[in-house]
Order: C-alpha cells, then structure tokens, then sequence
C-alpha cells in the first residue's frame, strides 16, 4: 500500500470515528493535514487541513463530506448501519497498530452496539468472555489472540462506494 492510499484509508477512518464520537473534530484535521503531507491534495482537503483547533468543532461538519468526495472517498454518518460498520472496521484497525488494547476494542463496540450490529457481534462477544474469564478455562491471552484475529478480518473488508442506502433520509 502505498503512503497516499495508507493516508486515505486513514482520513476515511478518522471521517467514521469522528461521526460516532470517538474522536474529535481536531483529530480529523490533523488527519487531512497528514493526507496532504502523504502527497493527496484537492481544495477541498486544503480547506479542511487549514482549520484551526478552535474551528474545527464547527466546521468539520461542512468541510469534511466535499473534500472526502473530491478524493473519491466515502462518507458514512453513523446513523446509518454502513456508518456503524465503518466506524467498528476503523476502530478494528487503530487497535491493530497499537492504539488500543484488545479488550478496549471489545468494550467500546460492546459498549456503542451491544448485540445489536451484526458486523461486530463477534467482538461483543469476546467482551462478554472477558467479563467471565475466572470463571472460565480460557486466558486473557487466548481472548486477545481472538480479538485481534477477528480485528485484522474486520479491517481486511473492502471498501464499497457508497449506494443511495448509506444515506440516511
């Protein structure tokens, strides 16, 4: 992969945590500035790397949609399921280069989902083993294999362009 696709993957992933409150709107500008340092540039990307901390809170909202779409990105609101499952494969992905541990990954799609989104049941349940590992035969150890395989087929998903189904009405 190189740096411009690693960089696009990762501003697409940033768009998602940020739609379902994971991140804030300044971690989504320092990712389109990184965008920019990996070599992608349109105008919309330059707008949206030149905001401030204190704009971001209010402008991200406006300026990330039209500079994702100049880059052929895609943008899915949280609010629908396409959203939830972008924002759980970009969480699988933090965890896999180390911004998370593997029970942390459990625990926050457990926690924002429950049993409820069918892409991540899998994790909830390996939350739900954590929460029972003494009185189990299973370690710790042997959950965090578990998760972090299901983290790499998670974040190993292509990604679709978006259908009219992904936006919400």
């Amino acid at each position: 992969m190189t740096s411009t696709e690693a960089a696009a993957i990762a501003l697409q992933d940033h768009a998602a945590l940020w739609s379902a409150g994971e991140i804030s709107a300044s971690e989504v500008v320092d990712a389109a500035c990184g965008a920019l340092v990996a070599g992608l540039d349109t105008p919309g990307l330059r707008i949206l790397a030149a905001c401030t901390r204190a704009e971001a809170d209010y402008d991200v909202h406006d300026l990330l949609r039209p500079a994702l779409d100049e880059l052929g990105l895609t943008f899915r609101p949280v609010a629908c399921e396409a959203g939830r499952e972008a924002a759980v494969r970009a969480l699988a992905r933090r965890m896999l280069a180390g911004g998370l541990k593997p029970w942390e990954l459990t625990f926050r799609i457990h926690h924002r989902y429950g049993h409820e989104l069918p892409l991540a049941e899998r994790l909830a349940e390996l939350d739900d083993e954590y929460a029972i590992l003494e009185h189990g035969d299973r370690t710790v150890d042997v959950v965090d294999a578990d998760v972090t395989a299901e983290a790499r087929r998670l974040a190993a998903h292509p990604h679709l362009p978006a259908g009219p189904a992904d936006i919400p009405g």
